[in-house]
């Protein structure tokens, strides 16, 4: 019973959707299990280019059925707009399953991300402005709106109303909005129902009746590491788990399944957001690393901040994920330094510090030190095998591999869907 992890392990944005665009082939269901339309994916597949921000990656592999798990948050726009997107594509969409159980964004979830945000002024976290924080507020509220409400209107404008009787007082009178009517949020959401009820399910039960006949089956995580509200760079971080403790609670099956757990990392760092960075560039290196690299967010369409590779807060994710292998994405952008510097160590107050600190006063503080490493000048868009890289693209990738913490078992070295070198399988 194959079960894989597959989750970023940096801030996001490190090319999961190529990943998991990768082993789509090979197994039989992928699953989001975490986050909402917050997280974006881009996979190439030929000519063709794709941009997934709640579907995922495995919507894109003929036999695998993708699965939004219960620890999803859903708005239903989004999802329908996205399928619709997909079916003029002539992508094939009627497999996908949906946890009843899974969080559904509402209309005043995104109106009161969006009017909290713009009230911290300086002190505002750099969210996406889609309503996932307040939806996944709602939940632990246990005021929340799930995907099963939908088809019981009794039940959903009783929950509908205990929602905003809260929060229309906020809006009124702190924010100075314009009340919310509860009988036009439901007519809305019940406007959903119809459409969305051909793919819910107990996803729960499936994936754990898949796990026992043996199918393979891969939980892929939005954003990254240190974006985990618990482990992340709090308070700059997502509403959600997307470390692979996640997968266990945000799809319903057990830690004692879960077979491997696969971190993708790019080879250098970006970030979008505000929040701490230590090895951020402010001069031509990250201004060519952006262009190159193509650095814009899929989902909210920002530069991403730019740095060199951070191998400290690789090694922590090894630590907290339990690593068992490594993905290494976009090494192909590097191509053209002559000196490639790699942060293997922290300044924080005059001493040297090796593994990510506790303290988020320290990590604010924290001064990279590099170690400087040979870089290359040929195109390796076309290596096929490891030994097709330059030698001092195979000791970068050497060096990344032994201060990480976990092997590298594949690295991108182009966009498109075969431009990957499979060291070791997955599978």
């Amino acid at each position: 019973m194959p079960a894989l992890v597959l989750l970023g392990a940096q801030w996001g944005d490190e090319g999961k959707g190529k990943a998991t665009d990768l082993l789509g082939g090979s197994v039989d269901y992928v699953v989001r299990y975490q986050g909402g339309n917050n997280a974006g994916h881009t996979v190439v597949v030929g000519d063709q280019k794709y941009a997934l921000h709640l579907l995922p990656s495995g919507i894109l592999s003929p036999g695998c059925t993708p699965v939004i798990g219960n620890g999803v948050v859903v708005d239903p726009s989004v999802l329908l707009s996205e399928l619709s997107g997909l079916n003029e594509r002539g992508v094939d969409t009627s497999k996908l399953l949906i946890s009843g159980n899974a969080h559904i964004i509402t209309p005043y979830n995104v109106t009161v991300d969006k009017v909290t945000e713009r009230f911290l002024g300086k002190r505002k976290i750099g969210t996406t402005g889609r309503g996932i924080g307040p939806t996944y507020a709602d939940k632990i509220n246990r005021v929340g709106i799930r995907v099963q409400d939908l088809y019981d209107e009794s039940i959903l404008t009783q929950k509908v109303e205990a929602a905003l009787d809260v929060k229309n007082q906020i809006l009124t009178k702190l924010y100075n909005r314009r009340a919310i009517a509860v009988s036009q949020v439901v007519e809305e959401l019940l406007g959903y129902a119809e459409q969305i009820k051909p793919y819910v399910a107990d996803t729960v039960l499936v994936l754990n009746q898949a796990l026992e006949d043996d199918k393979v089956v891969l939980f892929e995580g939005g954003q990254g590491t240190l974006l985990d509200i618990d482990h992340g760079t709090y308070p700059f971080v997502t509403s959600s788990n997307p470390t692979a403790g996640g997968a266990c609670t945000g799809a319903g099956v057990g830690p004692t399944k879960i077979s491997r757990v696969i971190g993708i990392l790019k080879a250098y760092t970006t970030r979008v957001g505000a929040g701490p960075f230590p090895t951020e560039l402010f001069d031509e290196d990250g201004e060519a690393l952006r262009r190159i690299g193509g650095e814009r967010g899929v989902t909210t369409g920002r530069d991403r901040r730019c740095g060199w590779f951070d191998a400290v807060i690789a090694r922590y994710a090894t630590r907290v994920n339990g690593l068992t292998d490594f993905f290494l994405t976009k090494l192909d952008v590097l191509t053209g330094w002559e000196q490639i510097p790699v942060c293997v160590a922290y300044e924080i107050d005059g001493r040297r510090v090796e593994e990510l600190p506790y303290s988020q006063t320290d990590f604010h503080h924290a001064k990279p030190v590099y170690e400087m490493l040979p870089g290359w000048s040929e195109d390796i868009s076309k290596a096929k095998s490891f030994s097709d890289l330059p030698k001092n693209a195979q000791n970068y990738v050497k060096a990344l591999e032994e201060m990480s913490g976990a092997p590298i078992s594949a690295i991108g070295v182009g966009p498109g869907r075969d431009e990957t070198i499979e060291i070791n399988s997955f599978l």
